[in-house]
């Protein structure tokens, strides 16, 4: 069985893979796997651009999203036409565009908001894997043959054993099974710059102690003044503790909900 498995470490967001995407749909029919693509408002394949943090502590996050060929695909259980949607031997999910009939069933029930519906031709469209090309003697689709750093990998799941035991997959609560898997997801982080208010001057070496969800992390302050603790829990709270020269400064429940950048703070 196929699997995708996109390392977000290695993807710097160059856009190649929604690029080729389009290069390789829109305008080509390729019948009986898919109809043409819309020149606008579908991406098989998109790339997720999410600004986190506030300035200047900001990181960005990059995510290549796309169907995500469940093994247990809501998009098949509640298609009411026989055969519309089927599972390939290699586990990609096709929607037949001659056996669709429009209903938007699978549009509703998806997940992951992954199915499009195209109005002129009044069917369901999404990423096919490339089936077409793989079946035409190619071993990858097009968003992973021009990956230039290589951070979409696309084979046999017994390939990926290692990658996918260390891997996340998208709402594993619901049981979908989903085959697109990702690694080096990016989790929340508490960030801040400490100075001397008498002094105006950053502070080099304050410990910062960050306590919350059962666990402990110490830092401390770089020659900029800034710490950073990352890889934090979505949801929870924490306790930040910064101590210097017998200062010190408590900041008390600090919600992850979304990353947190405290700003400048004076160690009085």
């Amino acid at each position: 069985m196929k699997v995708f498995v996109i390392d977000l470490a290695r993807c710097n967001g160059c856009y190649a893979c929604q690029f080729v995407c389009k290069d390789e749909h829109v305008g080509n029919d390729w019948t009986p796997y898919a109809k043409p693509q819309p020149d606008t408002g579908q991406f098989w394949l998109k790339m997720q651009e999410e600004v986190r943090g506030t300035v200047p502590k900001v990181k960005v996050d990059y995510r290549p999203y796309l169907c995500m060929h469940c093994e247990n695909a809501p998009c098949i259980e509640y298609c009411p036409i026989e055969g519309a949607i089927y599972r390939r031997d290699d586990g990609l999910v096709i929607i037949d565009p001659e056996k669709c009939t429009g209903c938007r069933e699978c549009v509703d029930r998806c997940p992951y908001r992954a199915i499009y519906f195209n109005e002129n031709l009044y069917i369901a469209q999404k990423c096919t894997g490339c089936a077409h090309l793989l079946d035409d003697g190619w071993e990858v689709p097009r968003c992973v043959d021009a990956c230039p750093t290589e951070a979409i990998k696309f084979g046999e799941e017994s390939e990926f054993a290692d990658e996918i035991a260390r891997a996340e997959v998208v709402h594993p609560e619901g049981g979908y099974k989903p085959r697109v898997y990702y690694l080096n997801r990016m989790k929340r982080f508490v960030a801040g710059t400490v100075y001397d208010p008498v002094e105006k001057e950053v502070i080099i070496g304050a410990t910062c102690t960050l306590a919350g969800n059962g666990k402990t992390a110490t830092a401390t302050t770089d020659e900029f003044g800034d710490f950073w603790f990352k890889d934090l829990e979505e949801t929870g709270t924490y306790n930040l503790t910064i101590e210097s020269d017998g200062k010190k400064k408590v900041f008390e429940n600090i919600d992850t909900e979304k990353d947190v950048n405290l700003g400048d703070i004076p160690l009085t």
